[in-house]
């Protein structure tokens, strides 16, 4: 990871706390896109992410049946229940920061905080910019990662192609959007994702 990737986490860790702090107190207490996950959960976790050590991770791991998911979910819902302030405060403390726990993978960082700016935003109806390179870069790494989102398997038989910047994947029918959207998809946020998406192969992102 260059210069400009860390700036861009830091910058999009900011713009999360600015956005945060325009919150009504029912705000931070809504769902957000983040399936079980309140608005002020997802702001736990970014707030901890720079900051937060395997062993505080491992600690929970019992409790949450050792299940990874449970584990990130155990975690962000504790430092999700401090006081806005607080949240906010260490969001933008940390935001420079270029670490994370030993387990987890420093590449994730930027497509992190991206994927989750929008499980604020979308749900209460705000709109926060996300730079184009930066979700196609979302959209690289998501793509190739595997395990949680499993794009490929999940999205076989799609052909997936950005209109603002150079990316696609697959064949098939044709899905197409914005990188922003397209990462939405990839991560398994296909409802928020669809109003951003034209093409063939919507048909199939639908339930029947």
């Amino acid at each position: 990871m260059n210069e400009n990737y860390w700036a861009a986490v830091a910058r999009m860790r900011l713009d999360v706390a600015d956005l945060l702090a325009q919150l009504s107190p029912p705000e931070w207490d809504r769902p957000s896109l983040c399936a079980g996950w309140r608005v002020r959960d997802v702001a736990g976790h970014l707030s901890l992410v720079p900051t937060v050590t395997t062993w505080e991770m491992v600690r929970v791991a019992p409790a949450a049946g050792f299940n990874p998911h449970r584990i990130n979910t155990l975690v962000a819902k504790r430092y999700g229940e401090q006081s806005a302030p607080e949240i906010l405060s260490r969001i933008r403390q940390h935001a420079g920061e270029r670490r994370t726990a030993r387990i987890l993978d420093e590449r994730d960082s930027l497509f992190d905080v991206v994927v989750h700016s929008q499980d604020i935003a979308v749900p209460l109806g705000r709109v926060l910019d996300v730079p184009v390179w930066a979700a196609r870069q979302g959209l690289d790494r998501v793509w190739e990662m595997g395990w949680p989102f499993r794009a490929p398997k999940r999205l076989a038989g799609l052909h997936l192609r950005a209109t603002d910047t150079d990316w696609e994947r697959g064949e098939g029918p044709c899905v197409e959007g914005a990188a922003l959207p397209l990462l939405l998809l990839l991560t398994g946020r296909t409802e928020a994702a669809l109003p951003g998406l034209t093409g063939g192969g919507v048909a199939h992102l639908r339930p029947a």
